[in-house]
């Protein structure tokens, strides 16, 4: 068994001419809290779409699942789902639309409505399951979006920038809050995210992306003020040195 559960190996993506991914080589350690952070427009969310296989790359993208040749399960968070939140149907009824065999005015089976719960209960969100979908605040939103996907009982789940539409504080809470799911359940973690401070704080490793690798590793080799000038620019590395040396003297206490 290897210790990696993705392996990216110079993946390449071109649409209408335009290169959107450039030779990009990467590893996803395996049950690690992996970042991938760059600039708008650095391809961080085409490389999740390429690994999904929903747009088409050149290079070779390998998953490996833990203790077998198999793929492994994948769990996906979008950073929007395609539901219509006018829709007169409730959080429960969601989370069993993709396994009930039969139309949800017929009644939610036994079975069905206490998987359903179980995976609300994990994400904190137990008391929702009667809740409109037109009612919910953002962080609500993206627990029940965060339990859909672990109903795949993923090995590996992908998460496009998940906290956005959420305050700082709701932020911080569903960070902590997959940090302990992913404890608890022994997934890989592979998220898109713009906040540099959540990944100094939650990530394990980091991919800093800007159509091509700019450096992977742990966030306090990676997260360093030469490779972020060279990802966004020389402000934003001269800016963030000050930053990130209090950000990781506030994590060391």
């Amino acid at each position: 068994m290897t210790d990696t559960c993705v392996n990216f190996d110079r993946v390449n993506v071109t649409r209408n001419g335009i290169t959107i991914l450039e030779s990009v080589s990467a590893s996803v350690p395996r049950g690690s809290c992996t970042a991938v952070v760059g600039p708008n427009g650095a391809g961080k969310t085409t490389l999740l779409l390429a690994l999904l296989g929903q747009i088409p790359y050149r290079g070779t993208i390998r998953l490996d699942a833990p203790g077998s040749n198999s793929m492994p399960r994948i769990g996906y968070v979008p950073q929007r789902l395609p539901v219509d939140r006018g829709m007169p149907i409730t959080v429960l009824d969601l989370m069993v639309m993709g396994h009930a065999r039969r139309p949800l005015w017929c009644g939610i089976s036994r079975i069905h409505r206490d998987r359903a719960l179980h995976w609300l209960s994990c994400v904190h969100a137990s008391t929702l399951a009667k809740r409109a979908l037109g009612v919910l605040s953002g962080g609500e939103w993206q627990r029940i979006l965060l339990a859909l996907a672990l109903q795949q009982e993923p090995d590996l789940l992908l998460l496009d920038e998940p906290a956005a539409g959420i305050d700082l504080r709701g932020e911080h809470l569903l960070c902590e809050l997959m940090e302990s799911v992913r404890e608890r359940h022994g997934f890989t973690q592979l998220m898109v995210s713009h906040d540099l401070a959540t990944v100094t704080h939650h990530a394990s490793h980091v991919i800093l992306l800007n159509r091509s690798v700019i450096a992977a590793g742990k966030p306090a080799d990676v997260l360093v003020p030469h490779f972020l000038s060279i990802a966004f620019g020389l402000h934003m590395g001269v800016a963030a040195a000050p930053w990130l040396h209090t950000s990781r003297e506030g994590s060391d206490r």
